[in-house]
């Protein structure tokens, strides 16, 4: 899918579902949050949500005391609707609208946060921009936290192909610059009641 396509696809999605009404919604996301904590720096440095869209993570993490928190979406609408919800705390995030797999230059952060963006990858060029901004982007002793669908979860979501990992397969994505030190599972549960299955695998960069 070009850029564009996928642009375009994503936007009609918020437009239409919302904040709530997509399958990744999460009240509360506990187990990012919980990883997230794992591995923050003491000093509590800079972080950068990887497909944030409305999620309300951004407002936990500015909770947590963050010298930086970034969110990155290529949806304008879900980028808005989450400023929306933050109202004057919004002006404390940096809000990137771009193309992962495009963008050349982020900045350089602490921590990379994905949840459910790396899956929806399907060409091994795509996945092999996505992890070469990832290692310009974290620093040395840095860390990456990606969340896929599992080997047991969806085969398409939001009417698109998935790739489904293990933390094994997860981990030969991201080999060259980052080493997997910790992963975990979760069992997700839709809106409307499904389950999905997630896994999640923690790098330390190199």
């Amino acid at each position: 899918m070009t850029r564009q396509g996928r642009k375009g696809h994503w936007e009609q999605v918020y437009s239409t579902r919302g904040e709530t009404g997509v399958s990744w919604y999460q009240s509360e996301p506990a187990l990012s949050l919980d990883l997230i904590r794992s591995v923050a720096p003491a000093a509590h440095g800079r972080i950068i949500d990887v497909g944030g869209g409305a999620s309300v993570l951004v407002d936990r993490l500015l909770d947590l005391g963050f010298e930086t928190v970034a969110v990155l979406d290529i949806s304008r609408t879900a980028l808005e609707t989450a400023r929306a919800r933050l109202g004057r705390r919004s002006g404390a995030v940096r809000w990137i609208e771009a193309d992962v797999t495009e963008v050349r230059d982020i900045g350089t952060f602490d921590i990379w946060h994905d949840r459910a963006v790396f899956h929806f990858l399907t060409e091994a060029a795509d996945r092999a921009r996505y992890a070469e901004l990832a290692r310009r982007t974290v620093l040395p002793g840095g860390h990456l936290i990606i969340a896929t669908f599992a080997d047991d979860g969806p085969r398409r979501c939001s009417d698109l192909d998935v790739c489904r990992y293990n933390p094994g397969s997860l981990a030969s994505e991201f080999g060259n610059g980052f080493s997997l030190v910790g992963s975990a599972g979760e069992t997700h549960t839709t809106p409307w009641g499904s389950q999905q299955a997630f896994t999640y695998g923690v790098f330390r960069r190199q």
